[in-house]
């Protein structure tokens, strides 16, 4: 609660956020203007008056930093008038100073209102390839809640290398996919597209899971490798960690294949059961040439009232300043009653508190509560 009470407080700052701090520059204007005319004559506060649109320039937009620039050149020039009269040389220094400083200033804020407008437009256009590439889960599917949660390392990015997405089977079950793609940048972002397009295309098709994780090694390998020269696979080699998943709706199990991915976290009560499977296999495009016999499918019990924990490596390898890791089996427990956007919701704001809201790596989780049919 106190992190975002904190992200409200910094955007109230930023351009175009905060009208009421207008009141600032008003009262600097009108205080140097009253102490200036009530001071000895030797006394000149008006250079001072250069403040107020400095000022403004920080809360608010062109208009308004002009807005300010000239209600302080009308009050320099209300002093000179007041005062020396404006044939002096010092008024007219002063107030030629002033006009030529506030039109700097409104300039910088033209510039900047022009490239916030770039931003937005290109963040719109990332959101909308987020909406893509990362689809919502199902909010139910048989006797699944489900909810997902994806914490981009970068605060204004969208999109990076952690992925997830869930499938329907025509066998009534739900399969599920969460990876976490090497790399990152637009190559990660590439292979994280290839790899939710390849599961999405064939996770309802295909009849068992070693099946279907061949299709994803075999796909995400081949567009990995088609274009490149012996010499460079060899010297840069793409893969994803990943777990995939088939929870039946009839039997309260859930079979999974883990593929270098940090173990799943089931929670029945308080307790916390890592479901680790017999043999971590090779990650997606490494390990899939010798075909089907190379993955074994681990079944673990999966009852109603259960909820499973799919994570990344970055909820569990993010470090508070003192360089510890984030305690995220210790965590869970607390959750464990919560339904799932519930829980994500805990878990996105225990996580950037242990971290100060400072990422080092894209972060993804999914909750799954298993209910009665």
């Amino acid at each position: 609660m106190a992190l975002r009470v904190w992200r409200v407080f910094r955007r109230s700052w930023q351009p175009g956020h905060a009208p009421a701090l207008v009141v600032i520059p008003l009262a600097l204007i009108v205080a140097v203007c009253v102490v200036d005319v009530l001071a000895p004559p030797r006394i000149h506060l008006g250079p001072l008056l250069v403040a107020a649109p400095a000022i403004t320039v920080a809360f608010a937009g062109a208009r308004v930093t002009a807005l300010m620039g000239a209600l302080a050149v009308a009050a320099q020039v209300l002093i000179g008038v007041l005062r020396e009269g404006l044939s002096s040389g010092n008024i007219q220094a002063q107030i030629t100073a002033l006009v030529v400083v506030s039109a700097v200033y409104v300039g910088i804020c033209v510039v900047r209102d022009r490239r916030e407008r770039q931003l937005h437009r290109v963040r719109s256009v990332a959101e909308a390839a987020q909406s893509v590439l990362l689809q919502p889960l199902p909010a139910r599917t048989g006797p699944l809640w489900i909810s997902g949660l994806y914490i981009p390392a970068e605060e204004e990015a969208d999109l990076g290398g952690d992925l997830y997405a869930a499938a329907r089977t025509d066998h009534h079950s739900t399969r599920l996919l969460i990876g976490d793609v090497r790399g990152s940048g637009l190559a990660s972002i590439n292979n994280a597209a290839l790899l939710l397009g390849a599961f999405r295309a064939a996770a309802h098709r295909q009849a068992t899971l070693p099946r279907l994780a061949v299709h994803l090694d075999a796909a995400f390998r081949w567009d990995a490798s088609q274009w490149r020269s012996q010499s460079q696979e060899d010297a840069d080699e793409d893969f994803a960690t990943a777990i995939l998943l088939d929870i039946p709706d009839d039997e309260p199990v859930v079979h999974l294949i883990n593929c270098g991915h940090p173990p799943p976290l089931l929670l029945r009560g308080s307790h916390v059961t890592p479901l680790t499977a017999e043999a971590s296999h090779l990650p997606i495009g490494l390990g899939g040439a010798f075909g089907m016999a190379a993955y074994d499918v681990q079944t673990f019990p999966f009852e109603a009232g259960d909820l499973l924990l799919l994570y990344t490596d970055g909820v569990i390898e993010a470090r508070d300043t003192g360089g510890l890791f984030y305690p995220f089996d210790e965590r869970a427990p607390a959750w464990a009653k919560d339904d799932p956007d519930e829980l994500l919701r805990a878990l996105q704001d225990d996580l950037l508190a242990h971290v100060h809201g400072h990422l080092d790596d894209d972060a993804a989780a999914v909750a799954i509560r298993r209910v009665p049919l």
